[in-house]
């Protein structure tokens, strides 16, 4: 009869530690997901950003080395993501191109200047910071000209800071959501295991003693969903880098290895709270209500 009692409470035991592991995989799996999204925000919001720039053009007297002078010199300019040089003819054939007619032909000469297209990085995409760097660029003798697109600098950084809120409020209504899923896993687990507690109680042992094992339990539950977790994500981006193969340009490492360690540490750190604040509940419970 014992042995059966036995069987029965390890099985319970076994049953209940599978399903919490399986709860907290898909809980850190979806928070897992939400990080993709805010990292993968983080570097389109930065990708639009650094495609604005100035369009720079310069005087037609101008000499090449001059030009590739002033190109060096913006090069070592703080705000420059990259810069590239424009010749007359290159941006002849580019009109061309577009117009789908030989202008040069009709009017018998190129009209066109030698210009500089210069990238921005994203923390100088702001309109204080646009209007500065133009002064900046006008005051150089050899430009002639400086265009960029205001109103679309504008729009980029007004949709950005939006996304960044909802972003940033829907991480918090999930992480409250997951921790409160979490919770109520691991108490239920607990749950089914609280006469054992209260046996051990009976024989002698102290608090602490009772409650090592179940917080074992639940930093190695922590990891375990941790793992499962991560192995789903990666199945995941794996299959996003397959269907949008440009994703692989804005993919940083560092920052995944941030997001595992983070996974990790709310896994872990989650199981541990819920069980301690579980056990410490039955810990305190009279007998009689055991059974409510």
């Amino acid at each position: 009869m014992a042995r059966q009692e036995e069987k029965y409470y390890n099985r319970r035991i076994k049953t209940s530690s599978v399903s919490t592991v399986i709860s907290i995989t898909l809980v850190l799996f979806m928070m897992g997901l939400l990080g993709l999204l805010v990292l993968h925000a983080k570097k389109l919001s930065d990708y639009a950003r650094e495609n604005i720039g100035f369009n720079i053009m310069i005087k037609e007297e101008v000499s090449e080395a001059d030009i590739l002078a002033f190109k060096k010199k913006l090069d070592l300019q703080e705000y420059v993501k990259s810069t590239e040089y424009i010749t007359k003819e290159r941006a002849a054939r580019e009109l061309k191109k577009e117009l789908g007619e030989d202008f040069i032909g009709f009017l018998g000469y190129n009209p066109l200047l030698p210009a500089i297209d210069l990238r921005l990085k994203a923390d100088y995409t702001n309109l204080e910071s646009v209007s500065r760097i133009e002064k900046f660029l006008l005051s150089n003798p050899e430009v002639k000209e400086v265009f960029y697109q205001k109103s679309l600098i504008e729009l980029v950084n007004q949709n950005i800071e939006r996304f960044s809120l909802i972003i940033l409020g829907f991480s918090l209504i999930l992480l409250i959501v997951a921790i409160a899923l979490i919770n109520n896993t691991i108490r239920l687990s607990v749950f089914s295991q609280r006469f054992i507690i209260r046996t051990m109680q009976l024989v002698g042992a102290t608090r602490g003693f009772i409650r090592r094992p179940f917080l074992r339990r639940g930093i190695l539950q922590g990891c375990i969903s941790a793992i499962f977790a991560l192995a789903m994500l990666c199945g995941v981006l794996y299959l996003a880098i397959e269907e949008v193969p440009e994703l692989l340009q804005i993919q940083d490492f560092r920052l995944y290895l941030i997001l595992v360690a983070l996974i990790f540490f709310l896994g872990i750190l989650i199981s541990w709270l819920s069980t301690f604040l579980a056990v410490r509940k039955y810990l305190r419970m009279e007998t009689d209500d055991l059974y409510a």
